[in-house]
């Protein structure tokens, strides 16, 4: 059976592997998957999107299902808008934060969440055979007018805005050129916000910085919050579900300690709660939720895993290291404008500044890096490093507790033909060491 879906949704270069034709077969699985109902269907900003989002609609309502297309928007908005809209189903045209070569398609379920990792599995199956609907019965496309507004009111509807609207917040928005300009500055000036936008306009080459916001292509951001005086600085991913904070002194945050921070804040509030969160996050959690008489379940790397998980137990909250925080009371998906709010709830409530708040936290050393290399060569240096490391946890790629206090995670990533290693120490100079020895061991295997 054909492997069709990495970490999140299916994903391709367009023209390569990702053909029309392919988009085509896709749909149609899908739509046996669906079976029938009102899809609703959005895309990011990427050039090949508006010519998928025509062939999606076509195998659609081919298949009898009708269409509803809503343009341009934010993954998160879409699987808002699908919950919360009544929608049977959603597809969103998007590669999330690779480069501007690729595009892919997200699978969202009637929940507003990412269909699970057993679904994926019965639409591969579908795919492999090609039982795909036979009618005679055409469904039709219309537009959905009302996605935005609902995403935002739904936004504002969980946070204090009348303590935010006080403060008069200068925010810096980071768009990355993404799906996020729709949206995040109208939520910021709904809210009463001075706002410093850069790369905004809508690219699909993504040109300012990049489709994926990293601490090494946000010093543009970084130098707009110190000029602007701003109270803090969010740069988006390419279709907005994920999120990395600037604090006001221009200092770029790991995904790690703004989701630390923010469960510190929500679990205050709702106390005998659940947090979900990977293997390859950091271990402070478990001190922030014990000290809320709370609790953390682990999963596999994937918001995927957790946002089922998530839906599963009824968690409050979900996040990924990579900037990818969920809120269960909004919807249980990484939600980079939804993040955005809660950190001006939080800082409404607050006299200290974000660095001041992050500084009462206790203190977290995390990394990651990648090495380009094939699927095949990932699982060569993981088999390896487990005939040094043989008792180490393999649930997901390696990952190797060198000792009480430092740990290296070792994963091909499930939508680029690169191998991630992450880790976590008790010192800034200890992680540098520990994560330099493990590339150069990755290294000397691939070589």
């Amino acid at each position: 059976m054909k492997k069709l879906f990495g970490t999140n949704g299916v994903r391709g270069v367009f023209s390569e592997d990702f053909t029309l034709e392919f988009v085509n077969d896709l749909t149609m699985s899908l739509a046996a998957y669906f079976k029938r109902g009102k899809i609703l269907v959005g895309y990011d900003g990427r050039h090949s999107s508006p010519l998928i989002a025509k062939i999606v609609s076509s195998a659609l309502n081919y298949s009898g299902l009708d269409c509803y297309m809503v343009g341009l928007v934010p993954t998160p908005c879409l699987e808002y808008a699908t919950k919360k809209l009544g929608y049977d189903g959603g597809l969103m045209i998007t590669a999330s934060h690779n480069p501007s070569q690729y595009n892919g398609i997200k699978p969202v379920a009637s929940d507003g969440v990412e269909i699970s990792r057993e679904d994926e599995r019965k639409i591969e199956q579908i795919f492999d055979e090609q039982r795909w609907i036979k009618t005679d019965t055409f469904g039709k496309t219309f537009e959905e007018t009302n996605i935005i507004s609902t995403y935002i009111d739904g936004i504002i509807s969980l946070i204090d805005v009348d303590a935010i609207m006080v403060k008069k917040f200068k925010v810096c928005l980071d768009l990355g050129n993404g799906a996020q300009s729709v949206t995040a500055r109208k939520l910021c000036e709904e809210l009463g916000c001075n706002v410093y936008a850069i790369n905004e306009e809508i690219d699909g080459d993504f040109s300012g910085r990049g489709s994926e916001p990293t601490p090494q292509n946000l010093d543009e951001l970084s130098k707009l919050v110190v000029e602007t005086n701003s109270n803090f600085g969010i740069a988006f991913d390419g279709d907005g579900d994920r999120s990395i904070f600037c604090d006001e002194n221009g200092k770029i945050l790991t995904g790690d300690s703004s989701a630390l921070l923010l469960c510190d804040y929500l679990l205050q509030q709702y106390p005998n709660s659940q947090v979900v969160t990977c293997l390859n996050s950091g271990n402070i959690i478990e001190t922030i939720v014990k000290k809320n008489h709370s609790k953390v379940v682990r999963t596999k790397v994937g918001s995927v895993e957790v946002s089922r998980r998530m839906v599963n137990d009824d968690a409050l909250v979900g996040y990924e290291e990579n900037g990818g925080f969920m809120f269960g009371k909004h919807n249980h998906v990484r939600d980079g404008a939804m993040t955005l709010a809660l950190m001006l709830d939080l800082l409404s409530k607050s006299e200290s500044s974000l660095s001041q708040n992050l500084d009462n936290l206790p203190p977290t050393f995390t990394t990651k890096t990648k090495i380009e290399c094939s699927l095949e060569q990932s699982k060569t240096v993981i088999s390896e490093l487990l005939k040094e490391f043989p008792d180490s946890d393999t649930s997901d790629g390696v990952k190797i507790h060198v000792d009480e206090n430092n740990w290296v995670m070792i994963r091909p990533s499930g939508t680029e033909p690169i191998i991630r290693i992450y880790g976590e120490s008790n010192s800034q100079q200890n992680l540098d060491s520990l994560i330099s020895n493990f590339v150069e061991k990755t290294k000397s295997i691939l070589s």
